[in-house]
């Protein structure tokens, strides 16, 4: 699995044992309903352009990563979301790609240290979970 920055083409390897874990919680369609004067009911529906969360998450023993990656990880969430950049593809190990940008209106990367305690070398491992946005 990997996530490519777009604006750069610099590309960070993710361990493929990352779970997607609400991929089957979301649906294109969207719709509204309310009551007309009459009592008439309306509905309004449509499908959805974009939006659907991706979020990638480690089991408790697999999926690590190294406390480098998830400061690369920090960097490019830290950069919101524009036409020239913000903008990823997300590679997954069965072939299917994505064009993403962090969930910025939640914590977007959230990294847990293995040990339980802060890493002080670059190659410490932490568990990983990253809210991204389908564009």
């Amino acid at each position: 699995m990997q996530l490519q920055h777009l604006a750069n083409g610099d590309v960070l390897t993710l361990p493929d044992d990352l779970l997607w874990v609400d991929e089957h919680a979301w649906t294109p369609a969207v719709a509204s309903t309310s009551y007309l004067i009459t009592g008439a009911l309306l509905v309004q529906s449509a499908t959805r352009q974009a939006g659907r969360p991706i979020t990638l998450e480690g089991a408790f023993d697999m999926a690590w990563v190294t406390r480098a990656t998830v400061g690369t990880l920090h960097a490019w969430a830290s950069v919101p979301l524009t036409a020239d950049d913000g903008r990823f593809e997300l590679r997954l190990h069965d072939g299917r790609s994505f064009e993403v940008a962090f969930r910025h209106d939640e914590l977007c990367v959230e990294a847990e240290p293995v040990l339980g305690f802060p890493a002080r070398s670059d190659a410490d491992r932490y568990r990983l979970t990253l809210r991204l946005l389908q564009l």
